[in-house]
């Protein structure tokens, strides 16, 4: 299992449209609101052979008032 956030940033206005659209996927384990460059910052699970890029421009780059967006890939969670 791979583990990565996605911060992304949203048309001015936008951002609960954005994560409303992002709750109705079902892909996200969890969505916050941030201050700062981005809007939103999403963490997210996937099986080990998805390409992360793919998964990031087809699901997340597509949603209607997303203007940009920054993958962190995970590597150790520390708990």
């Amino acid at each position: 299992m791979k583990t990565f956030f996605v911060q992304i940033k949203c048309e001015i206005g936008k951002t609960y449209d954005v994560s409303d659209s992002l709750l109705s996927m079902n892909l996200a384990s969890e969505i916050y609101s941030t201050a700062g460059r981005f809007d939103i910052m999403a963490k997210f699970h996937v099986d080990n052979d998805i390409d992360i890029g793919l998964f990031v421009n087809e699901f997340l780059l597509r949603l209607k008032n997303v203007k940009d967006s920054e993958t962190i890939i995970a590597f150790k969670a520390f708990l």
